[in-house]
Order: structure tokens, then C-alpha cells, then sequence
């Protein structure tokens, strides 16, 4: 089964508008019981389970349901306060804990949240067990014994712990002294932490989006609005400069002359490092979306390059199957599997930095050696959600222009999976061409689904 037949649990957990169901207190104090009665069966003994949050105000609501919830289903919980997601998955490993929740919307601006899972492993939940949850969803709350309820307590030193962990994943002698950086936290989960963590290593650090207050996570600062950190790192004369979102999955980065460096680009920074030390990292897991500059530019390397389906779930099941060690969206959420086992925006920005100090090169020099082809992305909008599999104008359509592109270049129709738009994108060496072939492709497909 997949997450196309669950009711609550998408490809990256539960999300939506807070106040809307399912993201309502009382949904998540039975979220919670749910959660802590299925876990409590799977273990021997006394379970624990960790909560962690980003910084948006609605996290304190959430955080009080589901300690409810999980306390009453007699599991203990350990409550980390914020920090971001790739924490809790290494704490929720490193402290031997059955499970971690995460209260975060990632991205989104403070009016959503979300809830993610991680399993004692420190990687999302397999299906069966999100089912399991699901299931036990259906049922009436009930609380254990007095004598068998869960207790709650907080872990202190979290911060500290997950500093040392990400200071550990590059090597010990290398330092970022007379290095420059402007880190933007998106005023999120990575405020306390990220500026400590690169400080720690000698460089001279300017924190900007460090200043949470509840409602001002992801607004127009961080990974997805990185304008504010470019005008940062012109402004200070920085070397680099880098952005978190809000729960520090996903980094984008800006070399010295502004340019924005993405998550394609850093995968092809970290890749090129690891070919030119020889270490063996199998390959790079990319996505439908990936630049087909970061393809060619591995297969300039002898770096084989899948893609999946858009979804860092699909990335790490591709790696996972073929034994690989680097992946991720141009999104900037990358996966170092031989480090971590999520996506970590902090720990993939050390990978980068590693790279630059080894080459002794630039972040714009290193970036420069993979030529980024030109993209045209048109969204087509129709009145309600249709296939475009067996269409044959619309595939005629998309193979003459394939024809023309040859191996330069390529297509991509994506209908989305929550509207109904067809996201109609070229790729290609010229952008005009890129932009004349899209809007024409465009029109096919509004032509052809208009009136379905």
C-alpha cells in the first residue's frame, strides 16, 4: 500500500492550516494516544518517545496535545523544545528513544503546522507502521493505569548535542578560520544552532532570521526567499553566505559575488569533492526536477545520476535500494546517507564548506565548473484535475519538441498532486528556444484538457 490510501499521512507527514482539521488540538492529542499505543506494544519494557518543534507560536499548542496524548497511552516522552528535524532524528537515534515527532511545517509560513515521524532509527516510518497509527486512530481514547502513565521530562543539553554532532561530520583538523558567513535561520528551528556550529569552527559569523517570535518563521527570509541573504553578503563583504528553512532541512547558499547556489549545485559541490578524494559514494540520486546541468556535469565525472518522483521520501528510497550515499532536490533538501540519515540542511552546508577548503577554491569557482541549463516552467491551470497520459496531440507535442532539444535538453509535463495544474517544464542550452518551446507546449495542453 502507499501513502495515496492513507487518510492522514502524505509523503512527508500530516500538514495543513492550523485550526483546520486534521491540524487541531484535539486531533493531536489522539494523534498522540495513537502514536504512544502503538509504539508502547512494539517495545519490551518502559518506551520513550521524543518531541521536538520549529519556533512557530502554534508548536506550544500541539506540543501540550500530544504530550497528553502519548502520556496517557503510558509512554514516556522527552521534550527537546525547538530544533530542527534532522535533530530529532539524531536524538531520537542516539538517545535509544522508540520513536521522535517532529511539530513543524517545514517551510510553510507560521499559519500552517505539521507533524513528522521518525523511527528509532532516526528515518521516517515505514508504511506499515503509519497505517498501524492510522488505524489505531479509529478507536476511542482510553488511559492506562495511574501507576502505568508516562512521564514527561525535558532534555537540556539537546542544543549542545546536536552541535557536536554536526561540528564531528567533517574532520577534526579542518577549521573556517578568516572565513566570512552570513547564516540566515529563517527566524526557525535553526536559530540557536547554525550560527554556534560554524562560530564554533572558526569562522566570523553574521546571524540574520535568528530572532523568532511565532509568526515570523520563513517571512521573506531563509532557504525560500534567499533574496535577504544575498543582499547580506554584498552588504557585510562576506565569503559565503548561507539559508536554512524553518525546521533546517533544506540550505541554499550565495557565493561572494551574490550569485544564489541551490541545492543542485551543492549536490554537484559535495559530489565533485568526494570523486576527487576517492571516496566510493556509489552515485547521486536526484529528481524529475534536477537541473540537467548537475546530470551532465556528473556524467563529466563518471558520477552515474538517477531521478525520482519530486519528494525527498523517494529520494531516500532510491538511494536506500541502490546502496548510494548522496542525494537531494534542487530544493536544497540533501541526503548524506554515510553521515545521517535524513535530510540536513546544516550538516550538507559543512559538506560543502569541507569542499571549498580542500579545493581551495571559491564557492562561486566550485559552482562555476557546473553549467546550469536554462529552465522555463509554465504552470497550466484547468478547471478541475486530468491526466495527460494518452493524450497522443500532447505526446506528439512533447516528442517533436524532445526531438529538437536532442541531448541538450528536455520535458517535463508534472500535473500537480493537490491542484488542478499541469506544470509544463523545458529545459535546454538557449532560453528563448527553452521559452518559445514551453508556452507552445503550454498551449497543446490547454488546447487538448480545457474542456475535460
Amino acid at each position: 500500500m502507499n501513502s495515496a490510501s492513507k487518510k492522514y499521512f502524505g509523503t512527508d507527514g500530516i500538514r495543513g492550516r492550523v485550526g483546520t482539521a486534521p491540524i487541531t488540538p484535539d486531533f493531536m492529542l489522539k494523534l498522540g494516544w495513537a502514536a504512544g499505543t502503538v509504539f508502547a506494544k512494539m517495545g519490551n519494557g518502559r518506551n520513550k518517545i521524543l518531541i521536538g518543534k520549529d519556533t512557530r507560536i502554534s508548536g506550544y499548542m500541539f506540543e501540550a496535545a500530544l504530550e497528553a496524548g502519548v502520556t496517557a497511552a503510558g509512554v514516556d516522552i522527552n521534550l527537546l523544545g525547538p530544533m530542527p528535524t534532522p535533530a530529532i532524528a539524531y536524538l531520537t537515534r542516539t538517545l535509544r528513544a522508540s520513536a521522535g515527532i517532529v511539530i513543524s511545517a517545514s517551510h510553510n509560513a507560521f499559519e500552517d503546522n505539521g507533524i513528522k515521524f521518525f523511527s528509532g532509527e532516526g528515518s521516517k516510518l515505514p508504511d506499515e507502521l503509519e497505517f498501524a497509527i492510522e488505524a489505531q486512530l479509529n478507536q476511542e481514547v482510553s488511559t492506562v493505569s495511574s501507576v502505568s502513565l508516562g512521564k514527561a521530562s525535558r532534555i537540556t543539553d539537546a542544543a549542545g548535542r546536536y552541535i557536536e554532532f554536526c561540528k564531528s561530520t567533517i574532520g577534526s583538523s579542518l577549521k573556517f578560520n578568516g572565513l566570512k558567513i552570513v547564516v540566515d535561520c529563517a527566524h526557525g528551528s535553526t536559530y540557536h544552532i547554525a550560527p554556534n556550529v560554524f562560530t564554533e569552527l572558526g569562522a566570523s559569523v553574521k546571524a540574520i532570521g535568528v530572532s523568532p517570535d511565532g509568526l515570523n518563521i520563513n517571512a521573506h527570509v531563509g532557504s525560500t526567499s534567499p533574496q535577504h541573504l544575498v543582499d547580506a553578503v554584498l552588504a557585510e563583504k562576506a565569503d559565503i553566505g548561507i539559508a536554512f528553512d524553518g525546521d533546517g532541512d533544506r540550505v541554499v547558499m550565495v557565493d561572494n559575488a551574490g550569485n544564489i547556489v541551490d541545492g543542485d549545485e551543492i549536490l554537484y559541490v559535495i559530489a565533485r569533492d568526494r570523486r576527487r578524494q576517492n571516496i566510493d559514494f556509489g552515485g547521486v540520486v536526484g529528481t524529475s526536477m534536477s537541473n540537467l546541468g548537475l546530470e551532465l556535469a556528473l556524467d563529466a565525472l563518471n558520477v552515474p545520476f538517477v531521478r525520482t518522483s519530486v519528494g525527498d521520501r523517494y529520494v531516500m528510497q532510491e538511494m536506500q535500494s541502490r546502496g548510494w550515499d548522496l542525494g537531494g532536490e534542487s530544493s536544497g533538501h540533501i541526503i548524506c546517507l554515510d553521515i545521517t540519515t535524513t535530510g540536513d540542511g546544516i550538516v550538507a552546508a559543512l559538506q560543502a564548506l569541507a569542499a571549498i577548503a580542500n579545493s581551495e577554491q571559491t564557492l562561486g569557482e566550485l559552482r562555476s565548473k557546473m553549467k546550469k541549463l536554462p529552465q522555463s516552467m509554465i504552470n497550466v491551470r484547468l478547471t478541475r484535475k486530468a491526466s495527460i497520459s494518452g493524450n497522443p496531440k500532447i505526446e506528439g507535442a512533447v516528442a517533436d519538441v524532445e526531438r529538437r532539444l536532442g541531448r541538450k535538453g528536455r520535458v517535463l509535463l508534472r500535473p500537480s498532486g493537490t491542484e488542478p495544474v499541469v506544470r509544463v517544464m523545458v529545459e535546454g542550452e538557449d532560453a528563448t528556444e527553452v521559452g518559445n518551446y514551453a508556452k507552445e507546449l503550454a498551449e497543446v495542453v490547454s488546447a487538448e484538457l480545457a474542456g475535460v
